[in-house]
């Protein structure tokens, strides 16, 4: 298995299948926009794919930022094949972007996990994630 950050040129037709049919076992109900507009248009996003031969496993992403309090990222989008789990590929795309993060000289990075994802959960805090005492409040605008 080998585990990359994706690169715009890398993304056709046929992989941006891979990419929406894996998605899917994430959130079928998103509406997903072309992989390969965001990161053409979006140098602040890091996209960790993970092949085993020609079958896209899993992915995870993080878009990086800059405000007062430091340079950021957040990761979003973390999903692994349901045929692929329990055999460290989540660990392996968050130890990737983690990595990343450190290269890009991250001061903070963020990740929400809704409450039943269990193994996700055990996943980020073996990784040194912590619960953050806050309240995150979202608006949809579309």
């Amino acid at each position: 298995m080998i585990v990359e950050i994706l690169q715009p040129d890398a993304v056709n037709k046929a992989f941006q299948k891979k990419i929406s049919e894996l998605y899917k076992q994430l959130n079928a109900n998103i509406q997903q926009l072309p992989i390969k507009n965001i990161l053409q248009d979006n140098e602040n996003l890091i996209f960790a794919i993970c092949q085993e031969d020609d079958k896209l496993v899993g992915m995870a992403m993080m878009a990086t930022y800059q405000v007062i309090s430091g340079y950021k990222g957040i990761i979003e989008d973390v999903v692994v094949d349901e045929n692929y789990r329990r055999k460290g590929i989540g660990r392996k795309l968050m130890e990737r972007l983690l990595s990343e993060g450190k290269k890009g000289q991250l001061t903070e990075i963020l990740l929400f996990s809704g409450h039943h994802r269990l193994p996700a959960i055990n996943l980020y805090k073996s990784l040194g994630f912590v619960l953050k005492d806050s309240g995150l409040y979202t608006l949809k605008l579309a």
